[in-house]
């Protein structure tokens, strides 16, 4: 197979310039273990999948499709080529340390309407890493033509946050 998941940890594990024992060592198992994968003798068992995709720096989908989880840096959009605003999307991805991963998809006029009423996102979501962001102060640079990953967000806790506008 051109494009297996052995051939995906193997390129990984290359790229981080990690070896066969720096992964059976971080997860606990064997390197005949990563071995047999990267040679795809066999795969890695689903409970070792969260943990070994996070080592080599990408998502489980990633791991196991190939395909990235592409977000557009962000960009200012000329005012005669912008979208109505209304037609937009807003999207949070929220991945905690302690393995919750949380995807919101919000129109952006739900959003407005929100901000609007006095709905903050943490209340929402429940996710302390989202208290200091200032969602109006978002939805302001949007109506000013900006989109694509507006914040992203590395918490002390490990939490993983990403805010971008479609």
């Amino acid at each position: 197979m051109e494009n297996s998941i052995g051939k995906r940890i193997a390129a990984l594990r290359r790229e981080k310039g990690y070896k066969q024992d720096d992964i059976a060592k971080k997860l606990n198992i064997s390197p005949q273990a990563v071995s047999k994968w990267e040679n795809d003798q066999s795969y890695p068992d689903i409970s070792v999948l969260p943990a070994l995709a996070e080592y080599l720096g990408v998502s489980v989908d990633e791991l196991l499709t190939g395909k990235k989880e592409e977000v557009s840096p962000v960009r200012i959009v000329p005012e005669e080529e912008r979208k109505n605003i209304d037609e937009m999307f807003f999207r949070i991805i929220v991945d905690s340390a302690e393995g919750d991963r949380i995807r919101v998809n919000l129109p952006m006029a739900f959003l407005k309407a929100a901000i609007e009423m006095g709905v903050e996102m943490p209340q929402v979501s429940g996710n302390k890493a989202l208290q200091n962001i200032d969602f109006a102060q978002l939805l302001s640079m949007v109506q000013q033509g900006a989109v694509g990953n507006l914040v992203e967000v590395d918490s002390a806790d490990g939490d993983t946050i990403r805010i971008f506008v479609e």
